[in-house]
């Protein structure tokens, strides 16, 4: 499934308690994007309970129930975390991981909101969720009379709504601020080659192993725990990043010129780090027209030129790295023409 429009934690809520009310919602997104941990708060904010189900690991009977004989007619009994008699959201997760059968299981449920002769309490809610094609994980055609029987919705991280949820609910600092430098770090596309990746579920079990260790935690242990929660490029610029806070260097206070570039090679993966920060930074902060350049941009742009030249003189790679197109994020065209053109002479200049 891929929809033209996504939407982030607090669109998903509020899509949940205007349109879940009244049709069936099917979210779809990556692992690990937080569907469970959202239909859970949806639930909670309207003060009933959430009944989650797991597609992949359901058979048929697990939602029509057994046959019994009654009055010698035959009833099909629904099993009693289903048969409630009061409203509650029904949560159908790994809805597209079902087999064909529990996918037919489910249809009378998703679209009458009933089981055989049991119909679920006026006010209940039923929401469905399941992984994309795209992601590596387990799932299954779903039919066109399924998808065409409830609304569709995409969900994507959103770093700064995520970066407000850590903050209320003790996130380890060191995660909270590496993405609040890295935003871009929370998520990354599944790997197909059976190793872990970065999502903000991944990021949240981080942060509880971290703390789980104390405040004295080494940097090995940090190194085992960043490779059994993220992706590799991540858990290695994450231990960089806890390198550049222990070692005290400041990205701002290196910008400034107060401070230089690490040099030592043993700080090489520190000044990697420290390089992606701040070619980061430059891709949020300069605008695509330099007709829109401010003072306080104008003092980051002539601060840029001079600490990209430092770079180059301790690492070409690196800052060639700085300015290279990532993740299809490039700088603007203006800014790198003007940096070309003037590092002869802010070379020059640094030799004099």
């Amino acid at each position: 499934m891929n929809l033209p429009v996504s939407v982030n934690h607090k669109q998903l809520l509020d899509v949940l308690l205007n349109v879940g009310l009244i049709r069936p919602v099917f979210i779809w997104g990556a692992p690990g994007i937080g569907k469970s941990a959202i239909v859970q708060e949806f639930a909670d904010s309207l003060g009933v309970a959430c009944v989650s189900l797991l597609g992949s690991q359901l058979a048929p009977e697990d939602i029509i129930g057994v046959p019994q004989i009654r009055d010698g007619y035959s009833q099909f009994c629904p099993p009693r975390t289903i048969a409630r008699s009061e409203p509650y959201v029904l949560f159908l997760d790994e809805l597209n991981a079902c087999t064909s059968e529990v996918q037919k299981a489910f249809y009378s449920l998703i679209h009458e909101r009933r089981i055989g002769e049991y119909h679920l309490p006026e006010g209940s809610i039923v929401v469905g969720a399941g992984n994309r094609a795209q992601d590596n994980a387990i799932t299954r055609p779903m039919s066109s009379a399924l998808i065409n029987r409830m609304f569709h919705v995409e969900l994507v991280a959103s770093p700064k709504l995520w970066l407000e949820w850590a903050a209320q609910n003790g996130i380890h600092p060191y995660v909270w601020d590496y993405i609040s430098a890295r935003p871009d770090h929370l998520w990354s596309k599944p790997s197909k080659s059976e190793e872990p990746f970065s999502t903000p579920r991944s990021w949240h079990m981080l942060s509880d192993a971290i703390q789980s260790y104390g405040p004295d935690i080494s940097e090995d242990t940090l190194r085992i725990l960043a490779a059994g929660s993220l992706s590799p490029q991540h858990a290695t610029q994450f231990l960089a990043y806890v390198r550049q806070v222990r070692s005290q260097y400041a990205l701002d206070r290196i910008l400034s010129g107060e401070q230089p570039w690490p040099n030592r090679p043993e700080e090489r993966d520190v000044l990697y780090f420290l390089a992606q920060s701040f070619r980061a930074r430059l891709v949020k902060e300069l605008p695509g027209e330099k007709s829109k350049l401010n003072g306080e941009v104008r003092v980051l742009v002539l601060q840029a030129k001079d600490r990209i030249t430092e770079l180059a003189e301790i690492s070409l790679e690196i800052a060639r790295m700085a300015v290279t197109p990532e993740d299809g994020k490039e700088l603007p065209d203006w800014f790198v023409i003007e940096l070309f053109r003037d590092l002869p002479r802010l070379a020059d200049k640094r030799g004099a």
